[in-house]
């Protein structure tokens, strides 16, 4: 058996967190000593490895709880995994592309300033002031 401590030391998830991941129930209360501390089990650190690589990854605390779910009945399709694991990939992959437009314009704007002038003539204040004359529109 492991304290929240414990716990904590071995999967890198700090404390309050595995606290709130208990309220959201991604993890069963655990058992408690007669001295009220928390007690979890080996099954209790591998789900909790579960949810931590899985929020690492990126995955909503909805969306691990319907894996957790899906995990905990073996014998159902993995299609809906497969469905969570390429909607989180297709956002990944629009959040890449909007932070490359990002650096793309920032390595526009920052190019055209020497930061030699004054503050009147920079061309980064005045691109930030007018987005105009941004090349691209790169808001969300």
């Amino acid at each position: 058996m492991f304290s929240i401590g414990e716990m904590s030391r071995r999967t890198g998830v700090k404390v309050p967190t595995i606290r709130y991941y208990e309220g959201m129930g991604l993890l069963a209360a655990p058992e408690r000593t007669e001295g009220n501390q928390r007690r979890y089990g080996k099954a209790e650190m591998e789900k909790l490895g579960f949810i931590r690589h899985a929020r690492d990854l990126g995955f909503s605390i909805d969306a691990i709880a319907a894996l957790i779910d899906l995990q905990n009945h073996p014998d159902r399709s993995c299609l809906a995994a497969n469905q969570m694991a390429c909607a989180q990939l297709a956002d990944v992959r629009s959040r890449i592309a909007r932070l490359q437009a990002l650096e793309t314009e920032l390595t526009r704007i920052a190019d055209g300033c020497t930061g030699t002038g004054e503050a009147g003539d920079c061309y980064v204040l005045a691109s930030l002031a007018d987005h105009g004359l941004c090349a691209e529109d790169h808001r969300d």
